[in-house]
């Protein structure tokens, strides 16, 4: 078979418009990878302030386990307070937070009688080094390390709080669903795409969208055991210089991806099996938490959605009003 000149004479073109397209592509990534980074969150006050009130006096101690990479991963533990024993829960903070934070409804939920585990996500508090993870997945095998050492008693409930609530109905989507009864989702971060989300959670953080969408185009290759980008800052938090003292200032891609509900939440929330509700409050600067209540039936689902008045982000885990709601979630 004959090749015609024209066709021989175009092929050098095709390949200098190949190698340019390449070469292109190649310098927009670097370009992402680069700058494409978070900028600087300017200090979030309804964030960062409400803490300074907190009496943190009696807060326990760190207790530790260890993780499958052994290393030491730490937690606090509030014993219940009231003879009338009514199960355990487990408390998962929000985004750059720590067991601190959780404080106040550990020891509202102790009262009660509650035996009550408030983690340090690994990447926050003690646990790991803050900001990172090893590899997408990770926050499971830990939070299945802390079922197996410690086997919180039944009735059981996760809670988490934010980018916690997120992770937490991650969990219950997830083959360990059934190692909770109950899971408790507080202002819950769906992801960017869902329709309660802020642009930039109301202002507490600075998302380097180029450098994301370059990662993720990598994904593919972490299956083959290659991250070495994965530990690049994708999210920075609005945070004061007092409180970057003890909180995590940003996160790489791999805590950022795997602290979170996984890309398509509304598969997570098909997908959970068990007892579900959710809990925030209708002055949520963070996210539009009226949306809260389409997205669970769009999702064919009929979890309660409870929305407290007058009650904001971080006010769901300080106000008394909504310690007592959460209470109540825990104990009926």
């Amino acid at each position: 078979m004959t090749i015609p000149l024209n066709v021989l004479s175009a092929r050098p073109y095709f390949l200098l418009i190949s190698s340019a397209i390449i070469a292109l592509a190649i310098f927009i990534f670097a370009l992402a990878m680069w700058l494409g980074g978070p900028g600087a969150a300017p200090p979030m006050p309804s964030i960062n302030d409400p803490f300074k009130s907190v009496d943190f006096s009696h807060m326990p101690p760190l207790k530790n386990y260890q993780g499958a990479d052994g290393v030491k991963l730490f937690y606090r533990e509030y014993g219940p307070q009231d003879d009338n024993k009514k199960g355990s829960a487990v408390l998962v903070h929000g985004s750059s937070a720590s067991s601190r934070s959780m404080h106040p409804m550990a020891q509202a939920l102790a009262a009660a009688g509650v035996h009550v585990f408030a983690l340090d996500i690994r990447g926050h508090g003690a646990s790991g080094v803050k900001g990172n993870i090893d590899y997408i997945g990770q926050l499971e095998s830990d939070l299945k390390d802390f079922v197996d050492k410690v086997k919180p008693a039944h009735p059981s409930t996760l809670i988490g709080f934010s980018s916690g609530g997120g992770f937490v109905l991650r969990i219950a989507a997830s083959d360990m669903q059934t190692a909770f009864d109950h899971y408790l989702l507080l202002s819950p971060f769906l992801g960017p795409d869902a329709p309660n989300y802020r642009p930039n959670s109301g202002g507490w953080v600075s998302v380097g969208v180029p450098r994301i969408l370059a990662l993720l185009a990598l994904l593919a290759l972490n299956k083959a055991g290659i991250r070495y980008w994965n530990h690049l800052p994708v999210t920075r938090f609005a945070l004061s210089d007092e409180a970057r003292k003890f909180l995590t200032p940003e996160y790489d891609f791999n805590l950022a991806m795997n602290f979170s509900v996984h890309s398509d939440y509304l598969s997570d929330i098909r997908n959970a099996k068990g007892r579900v509700s959710l809990l925030a409050g209708d002055a949520d600067e963070a996210f539009q938490t009226q949306e809260l209540q389409g997205i669970v039936q769009r999702a064919g689902k009929d979890w309660p959605v409870q929305l407290l008045p007058g009650i904001g982000h971080m006010g769901l885990t300080l106000e008394k009003a909504a310690l007592t709601s959460v209470v109540e979630q825990v104990i009926h």
